[in-house]
């Protein structure tokens, strides 16, 4: 047996040789290490593929955004245009409106020397009916007419005869001067309600549709006008002079008209005030008597 030290003996009891886990632990850590890296590198890769999608999203929706605002430009400028030819479109109704009051009061005026007769039978004036209004004026309102009437023409109005059933056509009479269409009308006025045997004869002054209208339309304000103490007037091509506490106006229009009387009837109902006369409310009541102490 070869002589073994025995210092070197008792030093490899006491110390046992170390064995190399700092090497595996090391091993076992880096692997790990290895396997996390590559996992994260793995979300890394998807999230550049969700970042590329996104991103291909992002621009698709900012090419959509960019038409949706081209659109929105285009109907912006669009309504710009309706818009302008709307108020276009409200210049040019006033304008015809003016027009169309320009025509009336054209047609009117054409008109100025026609007279309406309402009330002659078919077939009495015969075969010349020139000569039969010539006569029958004067006997009619009892008026000796210097120089005589004239003429310029004479018609019934509308094709259609009444062959004794519904009323007779309207004669509409054309005089040759104005001066006598209005002689004739304030004679008519001044004899009052005209008889034909026993017939009765209307004579009244030609306007054109719209004036004969708005003056029907006036007329119906009539009981309005007296129920508020209204003064009024109506002239011809239905213009109505009104009066009221003194002050006067003016109305071309019936719808203006029936605004005003509105705003005026409201006005009169607020200052309205209802008195009542104080009333005894029960019984009087008498006061209790004094209590006595005993």
């Amino acid at each position: 047996m070869p002589c073994v030290n025995r210092n070197i003996l008792l030093q490899r009891t006491r110390y046992p040789p170390r064995t190399n886990m700092a090497d595996d632990t090391q091993g076992v850590s880096m692997d790990r290490i290895l396997q996390e890296i590559s996992a994260v590198g793995r979300k890394l890769e998807g999230m550049d593929n969700a970042m590329v999608a996104l991103t291909a999203e992002t621009r698709s929706m900012r090419l959509e955004i960019a038409g949706f605002q081209s659109q929105i430009s285009g109907l912006d400028h669009r309504v710009t245009t309706v818009e302008t030819q709307v108020a276009s479109w409200t210049d040019r109704d006033q304008e015809l409106l003016h027009l169309r009051s320009k025509l009336t009061d054209l047609e009117d005026r054409s008109r100025r020397n026609n007279i309406r007769l309402l009330g002659f039978p078919e077939r009495i004036e015969g075969a010349d009916i020139l000569s039969y209004l010539r006569d029958t004026f004067p006997k009619l309102t009892d008026t000796t007419f210097h120089p005589p009437l004239e003429f310029q023409r004479v018609h019934r109005l509308s094709s259609k005869r009444q062959d004794g059933k519904g009323r007779p056509r309207p004669i509409i009479a054309c005089m040759l001067c104005h001066g006598q269409t209005r002689q004739l009308l304030q004679a008519a006025r001044m004899q009052g309600p005209l008889q034909l045997g026993t017939l009765e004869i209307r004579l009244s002054a030609d306007f054109s549709k719209e004036t004969a209208e708005r003056t029907r339309a006036f007329l119906s304000l009539r009981p309005r006008l007296r129920h508020l103490d209204v003064k009024f007037s109506l002239f011809e091509r239905a213009r109505i002079w009104i009066t009221k506490n003194g002050e006067s106006q003016i109305f071309y229009d019936p719808e203006d008209l029936r605004t005003f009387l509105e705003g005026l009837h409201d006005q009169t109902q607020s200052m309205e005030t209802t008195v009542q006369t104080p009333q005894d409310i029960g019984p009087t009541l008498r006061s209790r008597p004094p209590r006595h102490r005993t």
